[in-house]
């Protein structure tokens, strides 16, 4: 445990900013879409109810780390509140869902780049990041990781400008439109829309994917106990930035305008007398975008060795050369990779709705096994019993909400074969070692 604190360089402001680098990527940008397509005003309610819940989540995390920091992080808690099952299935899990947020944020590029290119297919333009993410892989993972704060910086700087575009835009100091009347979030149960804020939470959620990735680095700070200050400051900071972002979006443009086939942000902007403005924004949704497909492609790859190295995964995976990816495990995270364009050629119109929900479940299913890690492992008293419930509930929500739409659905059923074949794969590997809940 002295180690882990000699070693640690952070403090906590350091780490809040970089884990706001983490988590802003292509489900804010992107996936924010068919969170406004579905609900409409109330997607503003449904960020702050997100918010909410994933603070719940971290605050558990956070304390977890705090208490007894682990390099395996919710992996680690899973495997002693539960046993190795827990370890084992947390793990694949949470290679699953990289594996699909990858594939979702490979999509999303592509659909950036259709904004210049549009005669090229979603899947062509998926090939050449692809490329270019496993190229940045296999040389260049520790400049990759040196640039997380360059990249974190961009993200925050793209959607500070836009609120400010919007703000000059309102006030008619550039631009040639007129902004819209934005109606009161709560109209929206009123007109129809009100199981839209249900179906809409899963992709709030998801736009917060990334606190796990905190967890891991809590190791890094100066003081672990630190871990749940850094992590009130960025949720309080990344919910209020996310609310304004989208009360903007809505006072430039119509919700109904909005498509899953353009980031909300440039349908606004796109809107008004601007025309370099969207030019620049698309630029940066692209780097940020990049940026965190490249950290997916990492987490995948390392993952796996992770798995490997404590017996969960096949030996071959495992670290062979200090610092570098071992080759099996970067091929298979090429094969995975090949998939995800696949999957581009054979849905084209729905590819990025079906793998962003799966995606989204998938991560709950994790962030719901760290509550329940947290709850038997710390949990004594009323209050921290009561605190694990609403986040739970609040994930369940968001869970059930995919049934109600035939879209979301297919996610729902997509996420559920994964979690039938880890579930297959961990009672397989139980019958080999009998012995090991002992």
């Amino acid at each position: 445990m002295a180690d882990v604190h000699k070693k640690g360089k952070l403090s906590w402001w350091q780490l809040s900013f970089i884990g706001i680098g983490c988590i802003i990527g292509t489900g804010f940008f992107l996936g924010s879409s068919i969170a406004i397509e579905k609900a409409g005003p109330a997607v503003l309610l449904a960020y702050l109810i997100a918010g909410i819940g994933t603070y719940i989540v971290f605050r558990s995390l956070a304390a977890m780390t705090a208490n007894h920091p682990e390099k395996g992080s919710f992996r680690t808690y899973a495997k002693q509140a539960f046993g190795p099952w827990a370890g084992f299935s947390n793990g694949w899990v949470y290679w699953s869902s990289e594996m699909l947020i990858m594939g979702s944020q490979l999509t999303a590029l592509a659909i950036f780049a259709q904004f210049w290119f549009e005669k090229i297919p979603l899947w062509g333009l998926a090939c050449v990041f692809a490329v270019l993410g496993l190229l940045v892989i296999w040389l260049g993972v520790k400049q990759v990781e040196r640039m997380e704060n360059i990249f974190g910086l961009i993200k925050i700087s793209a959607i500070i400008m836009f609120i400010l575009i919007a703000i000059l835009a309102m006030t008619g100091n550039i631009g040639g439109g007129e902004p819209k009347a934005m109606t009161s979030p709560l109209s929206s149960f009123s007109d129809g829309k009100g199981a839209g804020l249900w179906i809409a939470l899963l992709y709030a959620f998801y736009a917060f994917g990334g606190i796990e990735v905190m967890g891991l680095m809590a190791n890094e700070l100066k003081d672990p106990k630190d871990a749940p200050k850094s992590g009130t400051m960025m949720l309080i900071v990344l919910t209020s930035v996310y609310v304004a972002a989208f009360y903007f979006v809505l006072k430039l443009t119509s919700w109904k305008s909005i498509s899953t086939e353009e980031s909300p942000f440039l349908t606004a902007l796109t809107e008004y007398s601007l025309p370099w403005v969207p030019h620049v924004f698309n630029s940066v949704l692209i780097i940020a975008g990049f940026s965190t497909m490249v950290a997916s492609l990492y987490a995948v790859t390392t993952m796996l060795m992770a798995l490997s190295e404590e017996g969960d995964a096949p030996e071959l995976f495992a670290e062979k050369e200090e610092g570098k990816v071992s080759k099996p495990a970067f091929l298979l995270t090429i094969l995975v990779v090949i998939l995800s364009i696949i999957l581009a050629v054979l849905l084209p119109n729905r590819i990025f709705e079906y793998v962003t929900t799966a995606a989204g479940l998938m991560l709950l299913y994790n962030w719901a096994f760290i509550l329940l890690s947290y709850k038997k492992l710390m949990v004594k008293g009323k209050k921290g019993t009561i605190l694990v419930m609403i986040g739970i509930s609040l994930i369940i929500v968001a869970v059930t909400g995919t049934w109600i739409d035939s879209m979301t659905r297919i996610g729902f059923f997509v996420s559920l074969a994964f979690l039938v074949l880890i579930g297959f794969a961990t009672w397989v590997k139980q019958k080999k070692t009998p012995h090991s809940g002992a």
